[in-house]
């Protein structure tokens, strides 16, 4: 389902009817694409607008272009990068389906800004309605983007979607993370310059090149200004993908989807590498990339993912915890034993065969992992766990003290094995 916000830009224009919209319609909508090197230069546009990278790091997206076309020599590659491996996001595809040719204009405006002599579309092979939509608007535009284009369609797992694991994946059909140096924007595809950017980012450049980052920046509550995707789910009667401004209330974003605050107890941010906050605190808290990062927690992929009074949040940290586990590359010790042990500690928890060995090790692995793997997938994980004891913990202590949940009421001890 799509939500449009009063503010809506990636959202807006015809509501979704199980038609992605056609190129004509789009271009008759928006308007020709203006060249990148037009009126002003684009790169500098999105340095001004503020722009930041929705794939989940938020790196800002016009400094990330300056430096690929700062580059000494050679041939560049651009990625648009749809993978979306994180279970509960839907915000990528959404995109994709509705508005597959706003993505294909950042794409041909990233590959001009920064001379790229290709375009590689990189979606998850189980989105096939964005797969299928992806390669039938790629065939509109055969005459309009003259670069050539093609579309890899990523493997199923979790860190297939990370820019590394997506380059590896590209050159050596292996979408597991490489460790740096060199950088991706040195050596990537084929050995050449690539720039990886989510397809957010470029849907959201697309019309930052049409309207100028001044238009950009008219959104926005706070410092931080624009609109973004959100994916939220939970005890809410509209769950599903929304378009809000920056700096709108977490609250508000709950209460516009149709849940009732007394329905919910906690909220995980930013997808399963995101932070877990209690509803009390992160209620009236604005969902700004900054703001939230004062508080200690993250926008990451735009994941509001709400927790109903009757679920227990050790459970649910437990589920994700073996998943990240699960899904981990198996390349490095940190994801292979440190993350195995801390989902392994969760789980007994959370089934109330827990012990007070289990917390101290969680607390002392949460201190040895981070900055130790091959990639970010420890660390992310290890963030998680850390944001659900502080959040949890008086429940975690209970688990362990009785052998039952005191959300449930129910005598645990089951899973033991």
């Amino acid at each position: 389902m799509i939500t449009p916000a009063p503010a809506s830009r990636l959202l807006a224009g015809p509501p979704p009817s199980g038609e992605p919209e056609s190129y004509d319609a789009h271009r008759a909508r928006l308007g020709p694409l203006p060249p990148a090197h037009g009126n002003g230069d684009l790169i500098t546009t999105l340095e001004d607008s503020g722009l930041l990278g929705r794939g989940g790091a938020g790196f800002p997206v016009g400094r990330k272009w300056r430096a690929m076309a700062g580059r000494a020599t050679g041939r560049a590659v651009i990625v648009a990068n749809g993978a979306e491996g994180e279970p509960p996001s839907h915000k990528d595809r959404t995109l994709m389906v509705n508005r597959p040719h706003l993505v294909l204009d950042g794409a041909a405006l990233a590959a001009e800004a920064v001379d790229a002599d290709e375009i590689i579309l990189y979606i998850g092979e189980e989105h096939e309605e964005a797969v299928a939509t992806m390669r039938h608007a790629m065939r509109e535009r055969r005459s309009d983007i003259r670069r050539p284009m093609r579309l890899v369609e990523a493997p199923i797992g979790y860190v297939a979607g990370e820019a590394s694991a997506a380059v590896h994946y590209i050159n050596a059909g292996d979408a597991r993370p490489t460790t740096t140096p060199p950088r991706m924007s040195q050596v990537g595809v084929g050995g050449h310059p690539t720039l990886v950017q989510n397809v957010e980012s470029l849907a959201a450049a697309a019309l930052i090149a049409r309207y100028g980052d001044d238009w950009y920046r008219s959104a926005g509550r706070l410092a931080r200004k624009g609109t973004a995707l959100v994916t939220v789910t939970g005890p809410v009667s509209e769950q599903g993908v929304r378009e809000i401004e920056l700096g709108t209330p977490l609250g508000e974003v709950l209460e516009a989807a149709g849940g009732r605050r007394a329905d919910m107890s906690a909220v995980v941010l930013g997808g399963y590498f995101g932070t877990w906050a209690s509803l009390d605190e992160a209620w009236d808290l604005p969902l700004d990339p900054d703001s939230l990062h004062d508080a200690g927690l993250t926008f990451g992929c735009g994941i509001i993912g709400a927790l109903g009074v009757g679920s227990c949040g050790v459970s649910a940290t437990a589920e994700i915890l073996g998943f990240l586990a699960r899904e981990s590359a198996g390349q490095c010790g940190p994801c292979v034993y440190g993350l195995g042990a801390i989902a392994e500690a969760m789980r007994r928890i959370a089934h109330g065969a827990g012990t007070g060995a289990d917390v101290e090790g969680l607390h002392r692995w949460g201190a040895q992992v981070p900055g130790r793997g091959a990639c970010h997938h420890p660390d992310g994980a290890v963030q998680l766990m850390a944001s659900a004891v502080l959040t949890f913990g008086d429940e975690i202590d209970y688990h362990v003290r009785t052998g039952r949940c005191s959300v449930t009421r129910a005598r645990l001890g089951h899973g033991q094995g």
